[in-house]
């Protein structure tokens, strides 16, 4: 069991859903006091919700890390973190019904996490998904549930896998091309063609709650999104293949 001789442990966990619902993946990471990544293990869900990947990768890492140490959990999924430290509480005193008297989503899995870290110290904190200069762990999290869920094959430091790949690098736009006097007609055309398809798909509204784009990157409640292909995500994502 991890951090069975450690004063504290510091990981992060993250999960991942290609369509959401879709290819699910959850994934956590340990790493040492500079951040830099030491065990991580990572795992398929075939389709389920962000959600359920987001709360399963929490589970599945208070589960190897031993009780009686101090941990540190760091996360980019607002949704989980209010489950367990905001809304759990209010949850259990009603029955586990929401305070709409619905029953609560995900309630076996929050049940579990809830048995998990009674009597144990836990702090967890909330770190921004995809920064330039972001957490390294979660960045690391994050990357082996996006892989997790589009091979939908186990994989960790205990088996050998290698680190999870890179985020794929944002696409550079193509230089607009010169116009001539004989493409004039049909650059007219197709751009009246181009206007009325972004039009069809120019729908925009704020996310009721936080999700995944099927870029792999996150969004926040709030944020404003788009449909696409595979669900709601960020607008720009919309018309990438």
């Amino acid at each position: 069991m991890i951090g069975r001789m450690a004063e504290r442990v510091i990981a992060a966990c993250d999960g991942a859903s290609k369509g959401n619902p879709g290819p699910a993946g959850w994934a956590w990471v340990v790493g040492d006091g500079t951040g830099t990544p030491t065990e991580w293990e990572a795992g398929p869900l075939g389709t389920a919700t962000n959600n359920v990947a987001e709360l399963t990768a929490l589970e599945r890492l208070l589960t190897a890390v031993d009780p009686e140490v101090p941990l540190e959990i760091r996360m980019d999924s607002q949704y989980a973190m209010k489950a367990v430290t905001t809304w759990l509480p209010g949850w259990k005193r009603k029955g586990w019904k929401t305070a709409a008297g619905k029953p609560v989503a995900n309630q076996e899995l929050v049940v579990r996490i809830d048995e998990l870290l009674g009597g144990r110290s836990v702090e967890f904190r909330y770190v921004p998904a995809h920064q330039v200069d972001g957490d390294p762990l979660n960045d690391f999290a994050d990357r082996a549930a996006s892989q997790a869920a589009v091979v939908q094959k186990p994989a960790g430091s205990g088996q050998g896998s290698p680190e999870p790949p890179k985020s794929a690098a944002v696409k550079k736009a193509a230089p607009p091309k010169k116009r001539t006097p004989s493409s004039s007609s049909s650059s007219a055309s197709s751009s009246s063609s181009a206007r009325s398809s972004a039009s069809s798909s120019s729908r925009t509204l704020k996310a009721k709650f936080p999700g995944r784009c099927r870029c792999g990157r996150s969004y926040t409640a709030g944020e404003t999104i788009a449909k696409n292909a595979e669900g709601w995500g960020h607008p720009e994502c919309r018309t990438e293949a």
